[in-house]
């Protein structure tokens, strides 16, 4: 695999933009931290590599983006957080889930998913969000994506999404392409775009046998004109960490402290993103509360 995972582009008479992740690495991690069984390996592994894709839109250092499916299937909802820079983390309500496969041998993900609600929030770090919202089309992930932006956006959007689970339960290939149409785009690029969409189709299998990046955008700029502008790596990172959790525990008022600590000595809280644990004392928070209050007073 190339040094780099995430590649931009453009054509070159500002028709289109491309962006293309080869994401079987975060994939993997997100296996790692959440032991899912196949089906949920597909959808949550569709999930995150959508949302590093539109993570890489954004536009400031601090902005973040989270993409959630609440599906009525047995998968429940399914979560993923990205940066700027398309780094991203995700969990889903069940991973342990594994549907029978299709007719067509693949992995039933809508049926996973279910009917529900996706939604989009945009988080430009001072606290301001933009949320956007659309029924969930099909739960396949790639269509709800494209009906998202048409919807809510109003961008027209091609995008494909692929993971391919080995017989081990690990990824063996995943990635996704996304192409949005800018404003003014010229007809002819847009028809050659459409006619090629459905060389794209089945892109797990197409990182699979070896394709970088280039290739498949290539593949579907054929006959189109374009430039790279950057390439750069994005991974699962997740952003938990002792401190941050104790503060949020600490903002609990006695009430809700004496709730969640009942008779216990210390507290397990566990991170929904990487599965780590941490443990806190009652002690330890009070002190904590105490001295932020104390802080906050002058």
């Amino acid at each position: 695999m190339e040094k780099y995972n995430v590649t931009r582009a453009m054509t070159r008479d500002g028709s289109a933009r491309i962006l293309v992740i080869n994401s079987r690495d975060i994939v993997n991690r997100a296996i790692e931290y959440h032991h899912t069984e196949p089906t949920a390996t597909a959808a949550l592994g569709r999930i995150l590599t959508a949302a590093s894709l539109m993570g890489t839109m954004l536009k400031e250092k601090e902005d973040s983006l989270t993409l959630r499916f609440k599906g009525d299937g047995p998968l429940g909802s399914a979560v993923a957080v990205s940066d700027y820079k398309g780094n991203v983390r995700g969990y889903i309500m069940h991973p342990e889930v594994d549907l029978p496969l299709k007719p067509n041998g693949k992995l039933d993900v809508g049926g996973g998913i279910g009917h529900g609600t996706l939604s989009v929030v945009r988080d430009d770090g001072t606290g301001e969000a933009h949320v956007g919202s659309t029924a969930i089309v099909s739960g396949e992930i790639a269509e709800d994506i494209c009906a998202y932006f048409a919807k809510s956006e109003q961008i027209p959007t091609v995008c494909s999404l692929g993971v391919l689970v080995d017989k081990d339960k690990t990824c063996k290939a995943a990635g996704g392409i996304l192409i949005q149409l800018l404003p003014f785009a010229d007809e002819e690029t847009v028809d050659k775009i459409e006619k090629n969409v459905p060389l794209l189709s089945n892109i797990s299998l197409l990182f699979d046998a070896g394709m970088t990046n280039e290739a498949i955008i290539d593949r579907a700029m054929a006959g189109i004109e374009y430039d790279i502008f950057d390439d750069f790596t994005a991974e699962y990172r997740c952003s938990c960490s002792r401190e941050r959790i104790l503060g949020a525990i600490s903002s609990f008022s006695e009430k809700e402290l004496d709730e969640t600590f009942g008779d216990l000595p210390e507290i397990e809280v566990c991170c929904h993103f990487c599965d780590k644990k941490y443990y806190f004392s009652r002690k330890e928070v009070e002190e904590h509360k105490k001295a932020r209050e104390e802080k906050k007073n002058g």
